[in-house]
């Protein structure tokens, strides 16, 4: 089954619509790389995408646990040249201590760290994790 539909519309631009909620993600090539900057480049997306995937799969085993999530994560893309490429990510994972067994806490940081995203991007990009319990 297609995923989604990408659109080439002008100005180093994009529309990607999510086909099975037609939900649309716009992107903008980064100022230094000849874009505005204005939206998300692709490789923002790529790296937040791993922020994102995280934090669904923390939800999913606090759902299941049915123990309370508050998460946020802040993060930072860092680029190579020749090539061009994402060569780190760094996350600083925001996680509320809502009284956490150390077994949820472990439980927690686990899903974190075995997200899809994770396993899917390939090994010379650095993964920078930092989790914060608050």
């Amino acid at each position: 089954m297609k995923t989604s539909l990408v659109k080439y519309i002008g100005n180093k631009r994009t529309q990607a619509t999510h086909l099975k909620s037609n939900t649309i993600i716009e992107t903008d090539a980064p100022v230094d790389n000849n874009g505005k900057g204005e939206k998300f480049s692709p490789t923002d997306l790529l790296a937040t995408s791993l922020a994102s995937c995280m934090i669904t799969i923390m939800s999913i085993i606090a759902e299941r646990e049915n123990i309370p999530l508050e998460a946020e994560a802040d993060l930072t893309k860092v680029m190579t040249d020749q090539p061009r490429r994402v060569s780190e990510i760094h996350i600083e994972l925001k996680i509320k201590n809502n009284d956490y067994t150390d077994k949820q806490k472990q439980m927690i940081q686990n899903a974190a760290y075995t997200c899809p995203v994770a396993k899917s991007l390939h090994p010379d990009i650095q993964q920078k994790i930092n989790i914060i319990w608050y």
